[in-house]
């Protein structure tokens, strides 16, 4: 098993922020031919068990950086951690591998592979509360204008589709001169496709400034309540700040997750703080909350003056173990004390005077495709976070590579506001308009691109990508049971 975990340990490296993607021409082909060679379809399992630990391991190694936050308490979860989700995780590789095994070698096992692949990655979206990090299709999110064509397609066919798209263009370079040639045929068509979207013209812009707050506050003092007054301090003048040059017009103010240090729904000082420095403009602010039932909810707040705010989003997704323990693996690994988070209903569109109707996202909930926006479409998406958590590691750059993905998906602008970096401003091709890097203090300021009409994922989901995997792995079972007939 020990090629197996090889491939798979290179296999991270297409991920962003890498994207070194030729790997993928090696690590398919020679997961496929690996594949051939075990004996049935339970040894093909562990293969692909030891590829996909292999893969999860390094692509998640950054899970580590938010256990060394509370080190002095979870010190014995950093062994065992990035490890056993790795190998949860893996189980979702292994399932694919194994039904290959069963088709024959050739186009029939390339399809097959492919198409259960990504109805695998579809199950992780929504297993055990689901994780859907780090899909193949990302790989694509190449900063630049080559990223800004090969992630076109998913507007129509979303990150799953372009995971199968590059599974199986990978795959078929195993097949010979012939595979190859395909494989080039399938890239060619898939970046004229992309750069056709591209060609079309750019939205009217609603004439909105936005103002991103990167306060910059390392997770070990984000809660110090002795340096509370001198974070919120910061956060109200870089709000000044960004007001002043933004302009006359309307301006939203979005400051990240948690942002405030106060209880923003129970402080009004705290919301005439924000008012008085935010002018004019309308403040969408990060804060915690406490429900009917005493329990903590992690929210998005819009303000106005000190009166109570005028819409909140709660967090529908909460992050296992970071904000509750699962009951199917309870484990006293919780950082929040107490009963834990609770979560929100999910995808909401929130009428906002003065701006555009707006789709909240918070955290890693952009993780997840076609779960971002309500049925009533939003004019824009904004997804506040505080990956601070992760320090200066390829997980924060992961995380913004996801939310670009779900503006090409809902051909929706999103602005991304976050603690440490990278906060940035994507328009609805998922091209960056404006950013401010890891561990910068300042704001982003850019003016909000318009809506695109809705795209076909926007409009179906995940039906489509799920679809699409059916009928590859429907094709490759048929070439397969002709070829079984023959024999």
């Amino acid at each position: 098993m020990k090629a197996g975990f090889a491939l798979g340990l290179l296999s991270a490296a297409a991920l962003p922020p890498l994207h070194v993607i030729p790997v993928l021409l090696i690590c398919v082909p020679g997961l496929l031919r690996l594949i051939g060679t075990r004996d049935g379809w339970r040894g093909a399992a562990k293969l692909g068990f030891w590829f996909g630990f292999g893969h999860h391991l390094l692509g998640l190694y950054w899970i580590t950086e938010a256990i060394l936050v509370e080190a002095g308490t979870f010190w014995w979860l950093v062994p065992i951690a990035v490890p056993a989700l790795s190998a949860v995780l893996a189980v979702f590789i292994a399932a694919p591998c194994a039904v290959a095994r069963l088709a024959p070698a050739g186009l029939a096992r390339v399809l097959v592979l492919a198409g259960c692949w990504v109805l695998a990655d579809l199950a992780r979206q929504f297993v055990l509360t689901g994780f859907p990090w780090n899909p193949w299709g990302s790989v694509w999110a190449i900063p630049a204008w080559a990223g800004d064509v090969f992630i076109q397609p998913a507007a129509w066919i979303g990150v799953h589709g372009l995971t199968l798209a590059t599974v199986l263009t990978a795959g078929l370079v195993s097949l010979g001169r012939r595979g190859i040639v395909a494989a080039s045929v399938l890239v060619l068509a898939w970046g004229a496709a992309g750069v056709m979207r591209l060609a079309q013209p750019a939205p009217a812009a609603p004439g909105v400034a936005l103002v991103l707050v990167q306060g910059n506050v390392a997770q070990g003092e984000k809660w110090n309540q002795a340096r509370a007054v001198e974070i919120f301090r910061r956060y109200l003048d870089l709000t000044r700040g960004g007001v002043a040059r933004a302009g006359a017009g309307p301006v939203a103010v979005i400051w990240p997750e948690t942002a405030s240090p106060f209880l923003l729904e129970a402080d009004p000082q705290a919301r005439a703080a924000i008012a008085q420095a935010a002018g004019d403009a309308v403040p969408l602010v990060g804060s915690v909350r406490w429900d009917a039932d005493r329990k903590p909810r992690n929210s998005l707040m819009v303000l106005r003056g000190n009166g109570p705010p005028m819409a909140i989003y709660d967090k529908a997704h909460l992050v296992p173990f970071g904000e509750y323990v699962p009951g199917w693996l309870p484990l006293p690994v919780q950082v929040v004390p107490g009963v834990g988070f609770g979560g929100g209903p999910g995808p909401r569109t929130l009428d906002v005077p003065g701006l555009p109707r707006v789709g909240p996202m918070i955290c890693y909930e952009a993780a997840f495709p076609g779960e971002v926006a309500a049925a009533d479409r939003p004019a824009w998406l904004v997804n506040v976070t505080n990956d601070a958590w992760f320090g200066n590691s390829t997980g924060p750059r992961q995380h913004l590579a996801a939310a670009r993905m779900r503006a090409v998906e809902e051909g929706l602008p999103l602005a991304r506001a976050a603690n440490t970096g990278i906060s940035a401003v994507f328009d609805g091709f998922g091209h960056e308009v404006a950013r401010r890097g890891m561990n910068e203090t300042g704001v982003v300021i850019a003016a909000l691109p318009g809506a695109l009409p809705p795209t076909a994922f926007g409009r179906f989901g995940l039906w489509i990508p799920g679809l699409l995997a059916l009928l590859t792995l429907a094709l490759g079972a048929t070439i397969g049971l002709k070829l079984h007939h023959r024999g």
